[in-house]
């Protein structure tokens, strides 16, 4: 059941991409109770077993129907490129009552019998109760579930807009939509996304988020009525080694040109990562992983760029060739 998203030229302008702390909280909270979920995501569900049994998720899960919709105040689109998640919870927390009633009841009506139910009922009886409840619980949930995981998430996710960026750059929009995903098509102005929904929408010059999201695997997301912008959130590039440990062991050739801390660093710069995420990858000191960085830059076996207040490197064509010789 194809879902389509028509664009004006000015549309064309206002499209961006971002990352959310927010969105993968509330992805995470959805996968738990969605088993076909799980493929990717053995090892952070055995992580997080224990902390996810301590939260009680029911009234976040009753507003999170399989098909349907879930309520734009409790997620809405990102404010910018990277947001912090306190700035994101706070979004929520400052959800206008009534209008929050009003979506919540949309998205109660998309699961038989959640109207009626005990809880159903006492989400929409006190709205403004309702709001922090919710808040408090996605904020104990990013605690739990998420932020742990954070630096590793943020580099995937950063690594993927990065990389569709200069693809962007390389192909334009209309060439590069059907590469995010292979249920997305491109014809004159139209994307047609074959996911389990059906509508047609005009974007009417409001533009477009492009998310990339770990935890949506294997679903494409795409919401978000006016006044919000709206957004697609499409899986991830490279989340199928997200949760692989690493082994940190470069070749002993390698390690002999380099020296084990920067082969070490060059080996695991499969995506482009920020310094912190390789220390938490590689379990090592920050200090000492951004000298190594700095040092294999200086050698030309590294770039780096900045997005937002992150700066990701990557290996160049020479750290390439001496990376897979390598290894």
């Amino acid at each position: 059941m194809p879902f389509q998203l028509r664009f004006g030229k000015d549309d064309l302008l206002r499209c961006r991409f971002a990352v959310s702390p927010l969105w993968e909280t509330q992805e995470a909270v959805r996968t738990l109770n969605r088993p076909d979920r799980h493929g990717y995501h053995a090892g952070w569900l055995r992580r997080i077993r224990a902390a996810a049994e301590g939260l009680d998720l029911a009234p976040l899960w009753l507003l999170m129907p399989r098909q349907g919709h879930t309520p734009d105040w409790l997620g809405p689109p990102p404010i910018g490129p990277a947001a912090p998640f306190e700035e994101e919870i706070a979004a929520i927390r400052g959800a206008d009552p009534e209008a929050a009633r009003d979506d919540t009841a949309r998205a109660l009506a998309d699961t038989p019998g959640a109207s009626g139910s005990a809880l159903g009922r006492a989400l929409l009886a006190d709205p403004s109760r309702t709001i922090q409840r919710l808040a408090d619980l996605l904020e104990a949930a990013w605690h739990a579930l998420v932020e742990p995981d954070w630096p590793r998430l943020r580099a995937l996710l950063e690594a993927d807009v990065a990389f569709h960026s200069r693809r962007l750059a390389e192909v334009g929009l209309g060439g590069l939509l059907p590469e995010l995903d292979r249920r997305f098509t491109w014809n004159s102005g139209t994307l047609t996304v074959d996911a389990r929904a059906e509508h047609v929408r005009d974007l009417d010059g409001r533009g477009l988020v492009l998310i990339p999201s770990v935890f949506s695997w294997p679903d494409v997301v795409s919401g978000f009525d006016p006044p919000w912008q709206p957004t697609l959130a499409y899986p991830a590039r490279g989340i199928g080694g997200l949760w692989t440990e690493p082994t940190g062991r470069a070749s002993d050739a390698l390690v002999r040109i380099l020296g084990r801390g920067r082969a070490a660093v060059l080996t695991a710069l499969d995506e482009p990562a920020t310094t912190t995420a390789l220390a938490h990858r590689l379990r090592l000191a920050p200090s000492s992983v951004s000298a190594h960085l700095s040092a294999l830059r200086g050698a030309g076996l590294l770039v780096s760029r900045r997005y937002g207040h992150q700066v990701l490197y990557e290996r160049t064509p020479l750290g390439i060739a001496l990376a897979s010789g390598g290894t």
